[in-house]
């Protein structure tokens, strides 16, 4: 007997003339990658036949999917200490220190959040992507703050939905150069890739995506700026780039900072302070429980080393929202 999940439906009206991966990611709330390995398997059949993934579908028509069992995960637990701000048992809410990576990629095959989550949540396996199980939205490695993680298919599918259709609430810190003179503001731009070096991303006028973050100053400091930042879109390192382009780059950033931040240290606040990763901070996150739909907010405290540069001799306070308001 097959231990296959089979699934059945009949395509809405929502369905006209969308790609066939898409839909059925959108419909079941499966990862379009785990989608598209299952239309190119042969496990989707649309009135009984096989479609490439960038068939269009049609309201009406009538889609089987066959969903093999989750495979053991390849990743090894790993006991890493984990600072937990929320847990139930749909979902799980970390505060995320800076140079954690969240999931396995080339260069760092261990040692990365999802180890840490399987030794803390021995079910994760087969919730959501092999490499990324319960990976529902990402930060930067040397990004710290909140970070919210799927425990059942249900949640994963539901907070999905809620990312892809902007209902969550993200609100970031941001140290950045310079006294930023506007006290609010909206920057809109497209986001690509960059054009020499691939793995940057780049404001871009074609090929790009769109992209929307607003930001208010909080604080005005000596040379800095400390910024409340709310990004509409998630694109990859949305904030870095949108702050960079408009002349403020986030501090510490080596990638989208200059060649300021190429040198070993960086004078601010009438000495020199050393900010070893970019300061940026996942301070705030507010999203729908994906069980009971209450909303539901989480604040991840601001970490000693971005502190330091608001409140120099304090590198080991952890500074809260009263001491940057």
């Amino acid at each position: 007997m097959s231990d296959e999940e089979i699934r059945e439906l009949v395509a809405d009206g929502s369905a006209s003339n969308e790609r066939l991966d898409r839909y059925l990611s959108r419909i079941t709330g499966l990862p379009r990658s785990q989608v598209q390995r299952l239309i190119d398997g042969g496990r989707v059949l649309v009135e009984g036949r096989r479609l490439k993934a960038s068939a269009t579908v049609l309201p009406g028509q009538r889609i089987r999917l066959s969903i093999p069992p989750p495979q053991p995960s390849a990743l090894t637990p790993e006991p890493i200490p984990l600072e937990i701000l929320y847990e139930d048992t749909d979902l799980v809410v970390l505060n995320k220190p800076a140079g954690l990576v969240v999931h396995p990629a080339p260069g760092h095959s261990r040692g990365t959040l999802v180890h840490a989550l399987l030794h803390h949540c021995p079910d994760l396996p087969g919730i959501g992507e092999e490499r990324r199980p319960g990976i529902v939205h990402r930060l930067d490695k040397d990004t710290s703050g909140v970070i919210v993680v799927a425990k059942t298919d249900a949640a994963m599918a539901s907070l999905a939905t809620q990312f892809k259709g902007r209902r969550v609430r993200k609100t970031y810190l941001a140290l950045v150069h310079g006294e930023v003179e506007q006290t609010e503001a909206r920057i809109a731009t497209e986001i690509g890739r960059h054009e020499r070096d691939r793995k940057r991303m780049a404001v871009r006028t074609r090929k790009g995506r769109e992209a929307v973050t607003t930001y208010r100053v909080m604080k005005r400091l000596d040379g800095f700026t400390l910024l409340q930042v709310h990004p509409e879109t998630g694109r990859t390192h949305q904030i870095r780039v949108h702050l960079s382009a408009i002349g403020h780059a986030v501090v510490g950033d080596k990638v989208y900072g200059g060649r300021k931040e190429r040198k070993s240290g960086v004078r601010g606040a009438g000495c020199e302070v050393r900010a070893e990763r970019q300061l940026l901070h996942a301070w705030k996150l507010g999203l729908f429980h994906p069980r009971t739909n209450d909303w539901m907010e989480f604040e991840a405290p601001l970490p000693a080393d971005f502190a330091t540069w608001l409140h120099p001799g304090s590198a080991t306070d952890t500074t809260r929202e009263k001491r940057i308001r």
